[in-house]
């Protein structure tokens, strides 16, 4: 993992779930795992945010907070589904009102499967968020600084 210029924002987001990969997200914070140490601060604030970290399914209630979290965050941003609810659906797929994963309503760059969803494999999916919200954030500032020059 590069080196962070700064601290990347997580807002966790908890879909339509057993809260079982809820409960596994919040051992990431405590101690033990301590995932803050990978540079990342937790906020409930989209405006906020850089990162965003589902569990849990779509279902028809929640697709338009999604979208609306979604919407909300600036840019750049990545999107981390955690758990198999979230990748696809999980063993709720077949009721009448999910929709399926994260992916069904916002693009999802990575994906950490399992149920639950173990602490270790979160903190490797947020590691991976890390990095590739950095990759994005230098893109973003070479492509502003570009068009100052253009501007200026």
């Amino acid at each position: 993992m590069a080196k962070v210029k700064e601290s990347p924002w997580l807002l966790h987001y908890d879909g339509s779930s057993c809260n079982g990969c809820d409960i596994e997200v919040l051992a990431c914070l405590t101690p033990v795992y301590d995932a803050e140490r990978f540079g990342i601060v937790n906020t409930g604030d989209p405006l906020q945010a850089d990162i965003l970290l589902i569990t849990g399914g779509i279902n028809t209630q929640n697709k338009p907070v999604v979208e609306q979290l979604y919407a909300q965050m600036p840019r750049p941003k990545v999107v981390v589904a955690v758990g198999t609810c979230a990748c696809t659906g999980g063993i709720f797929k077949e009721c009448y009102n999910i929709l399926g994963g994260a992916d069904t309503t916002i693009p999802v760059d990575i994906y950490v499967p399992g149920c639950a969803a173990r602490p270790q494999s979160i903190i490797d999916g947020i590691i991976k968020a890390v990095d590739l919200f950095q990759k994005r954030s230098d893109e973003h500032d070479a492509l502003m600084d570009k068009q100052k020059r253009k501007e200026g």
